[in-house]
């Protein structure tokens, strides 16, 4: 199984889609091609709607990505968790890191993209 990554620029936003089961498999290309996406300053949205399993890798990958977006002093908003992952990250306190947003035209409407 791999994670399809799907990535573009909208009105100063970098939006990601992701889709498929982030694991232990996955996890390690996921983080390599996410952290490139996040430059600067810069305001990603990251789409997890397609993402049906995350592991304990996973959330590892995501916490290295926010700990980058730190360092680069950029905002990381994630929309589009199902109630699994919902559950996953709420569980593990990693919904205290990130901003949710309930889907990614919710989330564009919101930040005026």
């Amino acid at each position: 199984m791999t994670v399809k990554i799907s990535s573009q620029m909208r009105a100063g936003a970098t939006v990601i889609a992701l889709e498929g089961e982030i694991n232990s498999t996955t996890s390690g290309g996921l983080q390599a091609q996410l952290l490139q996406l996040i430059g600067h300053g810069s305001f990603v949205l990251i789409d997890l709607a397609g993402v049906s399993y995350l592991s304990s890798a996973g959330l590892r990958t995501l916490l290295i990505v926010y700990r980058h977006a730190q360092q680069m002093d950029a905002e990381i908003t994630l929309v589009g968790l199902s109630k699994e992952v919902s559950f996953v990250m709420s569980a593990t306190g990693f919904l205290d890191f990130f901003t949710i947003g309930e889907d990614l035209a919710a989330e564009l409407e919101r930040a005026g993209l």
